[in-house]
């Protein structure tokens, strides 16, 4: 999902804000396809209850997004959330207490959303801050959606990324442009298994 695996979805061009942590998600040039892990759903929660209690009702919504929140889906080791604040481009009003509660700023970018990725202070992950309304949040939902409902998606999501994962690259997010088409192709799907599914209800 642009920023989905997300990443876990494909993005653009990243503007760093300061040196980011070094990659776990790169070794060697190569990405790390991990097996489906039990542990994700649980470390999903474990940061959800950091995030809350950080910034309590200033969190509009926080989602696991990206392949850890998708049962079955083998996916790099690294955990995607979905904040929603009011406003992200107002970082007074939010990053303060997240950066307290450990969080760091890796990414800003003013110009797609005024999306913002966070870091955390104990595991791999990916905190992704939107604001309310902004089409990606649906985007990044239904991506995940589909994919826990489908299993023919999953497996052909799954042979893309272990095929790129063959590959070596500069940066992750070299590996997660690559992964556009596949993306693209599945969200296209989502949109018709979504409506098929609104019809039927």
């Amino acid at each position: 999902m642009s920023s989905l695996e997300t990443p876990s979805l494909p993005s653009r061009g990243e503007k760093r804000v300061e040196p980011g942590p070094q990659s776990r998600n790169l070794v060697n040039g190569r990405v790390h396809i991990s097996e489906p892990d039990p542990k994700w759903p649980y470390l999903f929660r474990q940061e959800d209850g950091r995030i809350r209690g950080a910034l309590g009702d200033r969190v509009l919504a926080l989602d696991h997004v990206g392949s850890t929140s998708v049962p079955g889906l083998p996916a790099k080791p690294c955990v995607d959330l979905l904040l929603v604040v009011a406003d992200p481009a107002d970082e007074p009003a939010y990053l303060p207490d997240l950066e307290e509660a450990g969080y760091t700023l890796v990414i800003r970018e003013p110009d797609w959303y005024e999306h913002r990725v966070l870091k955390g202070p104990s595991i791999n992950l990916n905190l992704h801050v939107f604001g309310q309304g902004c089409e990606e949040i649906d985007r990044m939902r239904l991506f995940r959606d589909y994919l826990t409902a489908d299993a023919g998606a999953r497996e052909r999501y799954t042979a893309v990324k272990r095929e790129l994962s063959e590959r070596t690259w500069e940066k992750i997010q070299d590996y997660a442009d690559a992964k556009t088409g596949i993306v693209r192709d599945l969200l296209a799907e989502a949109e018709v298994w979504r409506k098929g599914n609104t019809q039927d209800s």
